[in-house]
């Protein structure tokens, strides 16, 4: 048995959570005492990460008392991953072929929470490129995806990021609550979002909304690129190829 000290730490629980859901995946169900021995730690311990994982819906007891299962939040992540994975790969293809078209990066980012994170990348052919954003996240109210992620998204999101504070990155980023929601207003009414230097200074981008078959907001496609090549007086043609884009990937999607 392992040597266990009186209050594990959160990294070591975390494992040991990890572990019981891989026991359940190889042996289908398992008690307590399985479990406990599988890990080797005393059934309190066992007890309290299953209980913890039951409550969160990431184990289930499986008819008789004590004999658990893997539980239906894990399908819900497993879903969610799925459709994160085909969205990347669907839109591969026009994201390369956008960015070829126009020179610059084009990013495919989805909401986390309060933030938006870029899942896929193609960087522009341009000599000065921009950074590699995937997996990075970055503010809502600072980019021209998290301006699409909130406007069209839920009414629930955009006044929490509204009400709350707003932090600033450069001179030109909206940290105004009523000057971010006329903002969002116009994106929402042109079906389009940019930023001029609001997340760096000199970065321009220009977004469009990513719909599901059902017409519920899915990601953002974005074009971003130097002020000096992608400058305000090109936003409306850019966004018009970013839009046919962001219809294409939504109807393979579909």
């Amino acid at each position: 048995m392992r040597n266990e000290s009186t209050a594990a730490g959160p990294v070591q629980s975390v494992d040991r959570a990890l572990e019981i859901l891989d026991v359940l995946a190889r042996r289908g169900t398992a008690g307590v005492t399985e479990v406990a021995g599988e890990l080797g730690v005393h059934k309190s311990t066992a007890s309290r990460l299953l209980g913890t994982l039951e409550s969160r819906g990431f184990v289930a007891q499986d008819g008789e008392r004590g004999v658990y299962r893997l539980g239906f939040a894990l399908v819900r992540l497993a879903g969610a991953s799925a459709a994160q994975l085909e969205l990347t790969q669907l839109g591969r293809e026009i994201c390369e072929r956008l960015s070829a078209e126009l020179g610059e990066a084009v990013n495919l980012a989805v909401r986390d929470g309060e933030s938006v994170v870029n899942v896929s990348q193609v960087r522009g052919s341009a000599s000065v490129g921009v950074l590699n954003w995937v997996g990075r996240r970055t503010p809502l109210h600072a980019t021209s995806s998290g301006k699409v992620l909130l406007a069209f998204g839920p009414s629930g999101l955009s006044r929490t990021v509204l009400t709350g504070p707003m932090d600033r990155f450069t001179e030109a980023t909206i940290t105004d609550a009523e000057a971010l929601a006329a903002a969002l207003a116009e994106v929402h009414e042109r079906g389009w979002a940019a930023t001029e230097g609001e997340l760096e200074a000199g970065l321009n981008a220009v977004a469009a909304p990513v719909c599901g078959a059902d017409g519920q907001l899915v990601a953002a496609l974005s074009v971003s690129g130097p002020a000096y090549r992608l400058p305000p007086a090109r936003f409306a043609a850019v966004a018009e190829q970013v839009c046919g884009a962001a219809a294409e990937i939504a109807s393979r999607l579909g």
